[in-house]
């Protein structure tokens, strides 16, 4: 079955490895995650991020959100607590994600970071989603 991304023009693999994709403004540079799409994205050029980076700040989240808006495929008995951050890309921005550890207790504020794709959901093929995990 097929990959898809969980959203167009999110992220790609080049050789092998895992980017997020953003926008780096045109008229000054910056650089935001995701790229804006529309007609604000015309003022924008896609950059691929870095696929490592720190943990920035982190919570757990213990309890499973309300539906809608989260999309998880567990319900209430089956859903497993799981530690939510920020992950700086050093020079380039600070993106939100979902963080992969057994052990939440390893996680600290400054830890080395390594981008990973995970499936998110089954729709006609397995739909990936992005997530960080310590890179140890």
């Amino acid at each position: 079955m097929a990959e898809a991304s969980m959203a167009d023009g999110l992220f790609e693999v080049a050789g092998g490895v895992p980017h997020l994709i953003g926008g780096r403004r045109k008229s000054d540079g910056r650089v935001v995650f995701p790229k804006p799409q529309g007609s604000e994205g015309e003022d924008y050029e896609p950059v691929r991020l870095a696929h490592e980076g720190l943990l920035w700040s982190f919570t757990v989240q213990r309890f499973r959100p309300k539906s809608p808006p989260y999309a998880g495929a567990e319900d209430e008995a089956s859903f497993k607590p799981y530690a939510l951050g920020y992950v700086e890309l050093p020079g380039q921005v600070i993106v939100e994600s979902r963080i992969e550890t057994e052990d939440f207790t390893a996680l600290t504020v400054g830890m080395p970071m390594r981008l990973k794709l995970v499936p998110f959901r089954k729709a006609g093929g397995d739909v990936l989603a992005y997530a960080f995990e310590p890179a140890a």
